[in-house]
């Protein structure tokens, strides 16, 4: 039987958030970190999941430029309800509304990931889904959550895997990672096709 050898090349989180790199961290992985600095604007009439996957592919090959035989994943998230896509709050007063917003709805989180051999440039894509059924939450549970943990730079304005879990009523998805910006069975999926196991 021939001996397994793992691919050498270096691995990238395109990425400064430090929820994704906590993510990876728990499974072994330290990659090197290199913010893309695209423009993460939506294209207009691009639907939540579109952008997404576009916006994955686009950090990855963004940071590809930088690293030109590496590993490196990439991944972005949105939020939807009624058609809208919702972004990262930046303020404590529009976290609010977004909060009551959601109260007692359902809204569908869109992950794109993408693991991008920059030396060979095959790019590994996918795009998963989780629904994330919020409680009825009043005015004071939402005012006491934005001060406990103000999520300014998180889509729909929570930290799921903080306080921000006592405002749903249910989570459904096939990887529980993925409501916090990562999929991570997806990624370790992509990076054995790399040569680059996990285990």
């Amino acid at each position: 039987m021939p001996k397994f050898t793992p691919t050498a090349l270096p691995l990238i989180l395109a990425s400064s958030s430090s929820y994704r790199r906590t993510l990876l961290t728990t499974i072994g992985l330290h990659p090197t970190c290199q913010a893309p600095n695209i423009d993460e604007s939506a294209l207009p009439s691009e639907d939540a999941a579109t952008l997404a996957k576009r916006l994955s592919v686009a950090k990855a090959l963004a940071v590809a430029k930088h690293f030109p035989a590496a590993l490196i994943i990439a991944s972005d998230q949105s939020a939807e309800l009624d058609g809208q896509i919702l972004g990262k709050p930046g303020t404590i007063e529009k976290a609010k509304q977004q909060l009551a917003y959601c109260s007692g709805r359902d809204v569908v989180f869109h992950t794109g990931l993408c693991l991008l051999n920059s030396q060979t440039g095959h790019q590994h894509i996918a795009i998963e889904r989780v629904t994330a059924g919020f409680r009825k939450l009043s005015t004071q549970e939402i005012e006491r959550y934005t001060n406990r943990e103000p999520a300014l730079d998180c889509a729909g304005s929570f930290k799921v895997e903080g306080l921000g879990i006592s405002l749903f009523r249910h989570v459904r998805s096939d990887d529980p990672n993925t409501l916090i910006g990562l999929p991570l069975i997806r990624l370790i999926e992509f990076l054995s096709k790399e040569n680059y196991p996990v285990l």
